[in-house]
């Protein structure tokens, strides 16, 4: 099967590439709204932009042309909340992406319980085993629809005790989960130990 992109609308494309770029992790966000309401949202668009200064990113896309309350908010405030969910959390983390109006507060809705943040006025996912604070760096939108790459500079990593060992995240004891095609989610799986690159013998070229 061949498939010019150029015969594809957003969606036909939206639900391909959604299935061709798996796993996702997911970025759990929180946001401030302008009447003061938490707003939370998931986002399989997310990936790690820079560690000097740690910088990530999320791809935030529009409804009808216009922003979602998270890139709303975000432009408003000029920070939000990563929360990074564990295998427990699918139920309420799937529930929060139906899409309500802006002044209701999906965790209130969810009965989620937040904490204050150290650096930012957005809180944070009290039982989020990993929540990063961030300030907005730079939106940069693309395409045609208008989505836009929202890259935070993390001020205040929040990790569960115990989940850290020699500076490392013990990945087995988080338990995260992932996004795939559709509204379904994997979880992590067998992982498959290798010997680090920096560690493996150097191939002698032959001239």
């Amino acid at each position: 099967m061949d498939l010019p992109a150029d015969s594809l609308g957003p969606e036909a494309i939206y639900k391909l590439i959604t299935g061709i770029v798996v796993p996702r992790p997911i970025a759990w966000v929180t946001t401030l709204s302008p009447g003061g309401g938490v707003n939370l949202a998931p986002f399989s668009a997310f990936t790690f932009v820079s560690n000097k200064p740690p910088m990530i990113g999320i791809n935030v896309g529009r409804k009808a042309g216009k922003r979602k309350d998270t890139g709303h908010n975000i432009h408003a405030t000029g920070e939000f909340v990563v929360n990074i969910a564990d295998e427990t959390m699918i139920e309420p983390l799937h529930l929060s992406a139906i899409e309500y109006a802006p002044e209701v507060s999906e965790v209130e809705t969810l009965g989620l319980e937040v904490a204050p943040s150290t650096a930012v006025r957005t809180p944070r996912l009290a039982m989020a085993p990993i929540s990063l604070e961030c300030r907005l760096h730079r939106a940069i939108a693309f395409g045609e629809t208008g989505s836009e790459f929202m890259v935070g500079e993390i001020v205040v990593f929040h990790i569960r005790d115990g989940l850290s060992r020699n500076g490392k995240i013990d990945t087995a004891e988080l338990r995260p989960i992932c996004r795939i095609g559709g509204p379904n989610y994997a979880k992590l799986g067998e992982i498959v130990a290798m010997t680090p690159v920096a560690q493996t013998p150097k191939t002698v070229m032959k001239k």
